[in-house]
């Protein structure tokens, strides 16, 4: 027996040896870690593995699902058993159908190539919403009587008390919103979350959350309370001021269940016995005007149990259908990050202004000691003007400030505004008298809380300020949707600049979640025809309107992001969620080119913000410089369209579709060159940089003619001194043509030009964020037209995506980086660059030094990844791997070695390259 035991217990030594080899981490599902409230009927698990052995590959996995902790058999809902695979992202729960409001715990192990078998992996979980209408029990409730209540009118709180006798096991709350909510209980803010539900199609889809309030509940006497806000859904929106677009009054939908230890249930629910009142402290809020809150009407106890509430008002009940309503699809909107002021002034006007040094998007903290009734007004601004004043024309109609009266509170008194936000680096400070604490003001930094992903740093401190201000741009404009600003009346989802800067932002964040809600939003707003709006959720066109403004390159988003989403994350369900979508574009605008195939008039914007030296007039888009023929912009995207969808009907097994949208781009191709290409390259009408870029990058210049046509380019920024006169359009593809096509020297000249018109102009000029114009504030120091100047515009900083691949060389080789490329363009203007990606196997970084002509390539590769390594002016012979030749590096095959460029194959690993570049 003791022989045995013996025996096992070495068998058992042998086998976590072996296990020790390779473990698995990282599990997520559907994108996130430990989701709350997921309503997908059959949820998508992924994970990595960890592992120091070169070359690693997966095999075969297993998954298990339980309700429990305790994976006995007792409380498996799910084993997949063994399953012959190498694929670990995004891999589909095939169990028994899932139950409303209820955990499950998943785990994972795998094998490798050599059949060794991993331990499994620590547990993970995910917790379904309601995954059926008829789980809602709550009524709509409404504070307001009226049925046409006035703007600006007080934030209304909502409250109900409730009783609990017996041990709670688990409590969740399920809230939705007409307009902004704050969910309270027993005097507690309910999570971490700010602004939800968020902004969505409303009457199509309403997000709600899902909150774990097990903790905060208390035996007996409990209550429940709500402020709701102004939020997008009923503040004025755009610059036409159409006030309460969605509806004109607030409402809240919130149901509480509870599970105690005995097994029973109980819901707590809205209904006709909550109670109301507009007395409170918000006196006024929307997302562009601010918020003034009157601290002296504070209401203490108001969410806490023994409340008096016998002077507030019965809540009116609504029946609105609930069909609309879906589990939050996006990572949340949070407080991120908190910033000091770097100092406090006074301008030459006499205002006090503190300058947090970023430009940012939020609100302040204030912390204020003073008399009863005195109001702290805040005035926020993006920058200073040439003397140093407080500047706010850019803003337009926004007021973006705060009017907080002081309550009297001798200890002092901290607020934070509820239902805005604003995009600003100065605050002007008014209603303080003698010294201003320098304690008062902190900020708070608020965006959809994405991980970062990508990290990009080179020799050059102006780039790597590039970096910064790009990432800050995204940060601030991500904020539950892709905006194009966040400070003036505008804030929208424009979607031409989501659809330019999408792979730039899939480097810095992780925006599957985002994008993914996002996109369902512009299906949504997506009219019968086809055509999808300037912006999304459309504002700017009545729901019931068929007829859109429709322009190229914006209504493209459509086609284009879930392409980029499904490069990056392998995302397939994505894909064909969003294929009906993207066909239906592509539709429209064939049905309105016609036989011709040329899109005429579908071009409203053209290549926005091109540079044009001459004019300063906002409506002026021509220029004999720069400017693009907009209808070789409309055909040359209705081309890429095409060129898009046939390749996703392809992936999705859509065998006709792809044949058909290939044949439809070869036709377009056919009629493009022969409108608008000369027999030399040229391209007709439109001498521009972004005439050549478009033609290039889709495709569509014939191919013995692209050498020709590359020359032309560079010339052309050649003659402008290596600038370039690019627009929103033609600016993300300009670099990547260049360097692609024997240019990447003059690419590194254009990203390292330090005057006007270049991404480092603004950089000198002391940017934190990416301007909307290459020429916001001009070399004088005044500015450009306040009708239209944001400082923080993310659309120019889509050059972030050539920094990733080209400059550090990161590539992606097949969706999700199942396969990647490294591929650097080095050059002698910087010493070194590198990137890191964590990809949903792992990270994956590609750097290089340069000494002299000695350059060192460092590069990781993440298990269950093969990769392809392309070393440009190498000699094969002269390449060293670790010190070694490659002919004695196991797992390096040298697959090519022709002129100048070695390629490599390898498998998962570290590595460090070395060689001497080759003369030129």
């Amino acid at each position: 027996m003791r022989k045995s035991i013996l025996f096992a217990l070495l068998c058992l030594a042998i086998f976590n040896l072996s296990a020790q080899d390779f473990s698995v981490t990282g599990l997520s599902c559907e994108h996130r870690n430990n989701p709350l409230g997921l309503d997908a009927a059959a949820p998508r698990f992924s994970w990595e593995t960890k592992t120091g052995t070169r070359g690693w590959l997966q095999s075969a996995y297993e998954i298990q699902t339980s309700v429990s902790q305790d994976f006995s058999d007792k409380n498996l809902v799910w084993d997949s058993g063994k399953i012959t695979s190498d694929a670990s992202v995004l891999q589909s729960y095939r169990g028994a159908q899932l139950h409303s409001g209820t955990r499950y715990w998943w785990r994972v192990k795998v094998w490798d190539q050599q059949n060794k078998e991993s331990a499994w992996s620590e547990p993970a979980w995910w917790e379904t919403a309601l995954l059926s209408v008829s789980d809602w029990k709550a009524t709509w409730v409404e504070p307001e009587q009226e049925a046409n209540p006035p703007r600006y009118s007080p934030s209304p709180l909502l409250r109900k008390e409730f009783s609990i006798t017996k041990k709670v096991a688990s409590a969740r709350a399920y809230a939705t919103a007409h307009g902004l909510y704050e969910l309270h209980l027993n005097g507690q803010k309910v999570g971490d979350q700010v602004l939800t539900p968020g902004w969505t199609v409303y009457s199509k889809r309403l997000q709600y959350q899902t909150f774990d309030i097990t903790d905060l509940l208390q035996n007996g006497a409990n209550a429940i309370g709500a402020m709701l806000g102004e939020g997008w859904y009923r503040s004025g929106l755009g610059w036409e001021k159409n006030w309460a677009y969605y509806g004109k009054k607030l409402g809240l939908l919130c149901q509480i269940h509870i599970r105690y230890t005995d097994g029973t249930e109980e819901w707590v629910v809205t209904d006709g016995s909550w109670k109301t009142t507009s007395e409170g402290p918000v006196r006024t809020d929307e997302i562009y005007y601010g918020e003034d809150y009157d601290a002296r009407r504070e209401m203490p106890g108001w969410d806490r149990a023994g409340f008096d509430d016998r002077n507030w008002k019965n809540v009116a009940t609504a029946n609105y259908a609930k069909s609309n309503l879906v589990a939050a699809v996006s990572v949340p909107v949070r407080k991120i990050q908190e910033i000091k002021p770097l100092r406090y002034f006074i301008t030459p006007t006499g205002e006090l202004v503190a300058d947090m040094g970023q430009n940012m998007v939020g609100w302040i903290r204030l912390k204020v000691k003073g008399k009863k009734g005195r109001t702290i007004t805040l005035r926020h601004a993006e920058v200073l003007d040439k003397y140093g004043n407080f500047y706010t024309a850019n803003l337009r109609a926004a007021r973006q400030q705060i009017r907080y009266t002081i309550r009297g509170d001798k200890n002092g008194e901290t607020f934070e505004p509820h239902f805005t936000f604003m995009g600003f680096r100065y605050v002007a400070i008014e209603g303080f008298r003698g010294d201003f604490p320098p304690e008062a003001l902190t900020g708070i930094v608020v965006h959809s809380d994405m991980t970062p992903t990508g990290s990009f740093e080179c020799s050059s401190p102006l780039v790597n300020q590039l970096q910064h201000n790009i990432q800050w741009g995204q940060k601030g404009n991500f904020v539950d949707v892709p905006t194009d600003c966040p400070q003036r009346d505008e804030r929208l989802g424009w979607t031409g600049d989501a659809q330019v800067f999408a792979r730039t932002a899939a480097f810095n964040m992780d925006v599957a979640t985002f994008f993914a809600k996002w996109l369902q939003d512009v299906a949504a707003d997506q009219r019968s025809t086809g055509a999808v709006p300037f912006v999304i959720p459309d504002i700017l066109d009545r729901p019931d309107s068929i007829k859109v403004g429709v322009s190229a390159g914006w209504g493209d988003a459509a086609v284009i992001i879930p392409w980029t989403m499904y490069q990056v994350y392998a995302d397939r369900q994505l894909l064909e969620r969003q294929y009906p979508s993207m066909k239906a574009y592509v539709d429209y605008i064939h049905q309105k080119s016609g036989d011709s195939l040329i899109w005429r008039g579908g071009s409203v914007f053209g290549d926005w913000l091109f540079y044009h030296p001459t004019s300063a007039n906002l409506n002026d888009h021509v220029s004999a410089d720069a400017h693009t023929d907009h209808d070789f912009i409309s055909t040359a995207f209705f081309a890429h369209g095409a060129d898009i969808v046939s390749q996703a009907a392809a992936i999705l097994g859509k065998t006709d579709d792809a044949v058909y949208y290939k044949d439809l781009f070869g036709k377009i191709k056919t009629v493009f060159t022969n409108e608008f290409i000369t027999p030399a390259g040229r391209t007709i009408s439109s001498a521009s940089q972004t005439s050549y870029v478009l033609a290039l990058q889709f495709g569509l210049m014939p191919e013995h003619l692209r050498t020709a046509a590359v020359g032309f380019l560079a010339k052309d920024i050649r003659s402008k001194k290596k600038h370039l006169s690019t627009g929103f359009l033609g600016t993300p593809y300009l670099c990547h043509v260049l360097s692609e096509n024997g240019e990447a020297d003059l690419a590194y000249d254009l990203l390292l030009q330090e005057t006007y018109p270049s991404w480092l102009y603004p950089v000198k000029m002391g940017a934190t964020t990416i301007w909307e114009r290459w020429d916001g504030q001009k070399t004088d120091s005044t500015f450009q037209t306040p009708g239209m100047n944001s400082f923080n515009h993310y659309a120019y900083g889509a050059i972030g995506d050539w920094m990733y691949q080209a400059a550090a060389g990161l590539r992606l080789g097949a969706p999700g980086y199942k396969k990647i490329v490294i591929e650097p363009y080095i050059t002698e203007r910087l010493t070194y660059a590198k990137a890191s990606y964590a990809s949903s196997y792992g990270e994956i970084s590609s750097g290089w030094e340069r000494s002299g002509n000695k350059i060192t390539l460092h590069v990781t590769i993440p298990p269950n990844t093969t990769a392809t390594i392309r070393l440009l002016r190498a000699d094969a012979g002269g390449i060293r791997e670790g010190g070694r030749t490659l002919a004695d590096v196991p797992g390096v095959k040298i697959a090519s070695a022709n002129g100048d460029r070695v390629e490599l194959e390898t498998g998962s690993g570290v590595y460090s390259y070395e060689w001497t570049l080759k003369t030129r």
